[in-house]
């Protein structure tokens, strides 16, 4: 695990140590998507990892689909990002904020203020439930994004990466795992597009290779970043037997933009996991959900990864890293209070000293 206390070179940037905090949204944005007030305390308590990778942020109205989820394409966005990144760079951490639409995973009453139907790359209702103001509801089939409204979207996140850089973010993560839009256009199950986004792997894998593309020459390859989850089949996605041959496609045509990393959540792939790292010659993070304690540090020290990504951990234990380094034990994160709230499950997470663990 000592390796993964090293220092180590990501983009522009040298981090404090090998771990970061993986994305996890919080729904705890003002009405407009402005960050909290407790935001920037929330970040900056857990600045002890080398990087952190913030909550799933949309870059547009319509990348907007869960309630109460951050933006960062307006001045009020800016300004409260900002505080938020002060606070974590005052800590010696670097900060990615994470671009993520959702695509089809939306709920009218949870935008009421916006709009009244999602977008998606095909007319293709996911066959889920979501959370709203009144409990959970079925998600209402998607418009098909034109042609021209797809080329839009990659300019909503080229601006988007723009904005969190006047921010003072050291860079953006495209979310481009997890069902959400980047890989619907995957995805033939959600994805039945006949122009040049849909039908073979090349025209599916575009879309991401165009916003990739877009965020880099915006703000520079090396503060632009994806995270991926090769075949992931939550929320109606199936990439089918094709799916594995999309990601060799992918990685290597991200590769020539030089990207600051790719950030893989493992679905237990292994082969695919292997040929990723062959194919990607930058700096990997992977995240495995539910890894246990005693194989932290095990990807870094394989040379599988040169950072590993922890979410509930790290979202309990404000000092993560300290306590990693002093073999103690880790609070239990409290699922109620993942969504929405106050302080409670949010800024109050005991540091060493303050409380027991487990």
């Amino acid at each position: 695990m000592s390796k993964l206390f090293d220092s180590v070179r990501v983009g522009r940037y040298t981090l404090q140590n090998r771990l970061v905090m993986a994305p996890m949204v919080r729904s705890r944005a003002q009405p407009d998507g402005t960050p909290g007030e407790l935001a920037a305390e929330y970040y900056s308590q857990r600045a002890d990892v080398g990087l952190i990778v913030a909550e799933g942020t949309q870059p547009s109205d319509d990348g907007q689909g869960y309630m109460a989820t951050m933006g960062i394409y307006t001045d009020a966005h800016v300004a409260g990002w900002k505080k938020v990144v002060d606070a974590v760079h005052a800590k010696g951490c670097r900060i990615f904020i994470q671009l993520m639409h959702v695509g089809r995973m939306f709920h009218p009453d949870n935008t009421p203020h916006r709009r009244s139907q999602g977008v998606a790359p095909s007319a293709i209702a996911p066959g889920e439930v979501i959370f709203t103001p009144r409990g959970m509801q079925d998600i209402p089939v998607p418009r098909a994004l034109t042609t021209e409204e797809v080329r839009q979207t990659v300019q909503d996140f080229r601006y988007a990466a723009s904005r969190a850089v006047e921010a003072g973010a050291d860079g953006v993560e495209i979310h481009g795992a997890n069902a959400y839009l980047v890989q619907q256009f995957f995805a033939p199950s959600a994805n039945v597009r006949t122009d040049e986004y849909g039908g073979s792997i090349e025209n599916r894998a575009r879309f991401a290779i165009e916003v990739a593309t877009a965020i880099a020459e915006e703000i520079g390859a090396d503060r632009t970043a994806i995270r991926l989850s090769p075949g992931v089949t939550i929320y109606g996605i199936d990439e089918g037997e094709e799916g594995p041959d999309l990601y060799r496609y992918l990685v290597p045509e991200l590769g020539k933009l030089g990207l600051a990393y790719v950030h893989i959540k493992d679905n237990g792939n292994e082969p695919l996991l292997a040929d990723i790292r062959k194919l990607w010659k930058g700096a990997l993070i992977l995240n495995r959900p539910g890894r246990p304690r005693e194989r932290i540090g095990a990807d870094v020290a394989s040379g599988l990864a040169e950072l590993e990504s922890y979410g509930l951990m790290v979202l309990a234990n404000p000092d993560f890293v300290e306590r990693l380094k002093a073999d103690a034990p880790m609070n239990p994160a409290d699922p109620s209070t993942f969504f929405g709230g106050t302080e409670r499950g949010y800024t109050d997470y005991p540091a060493l000293g303050a409380g027991k663990g487990v």
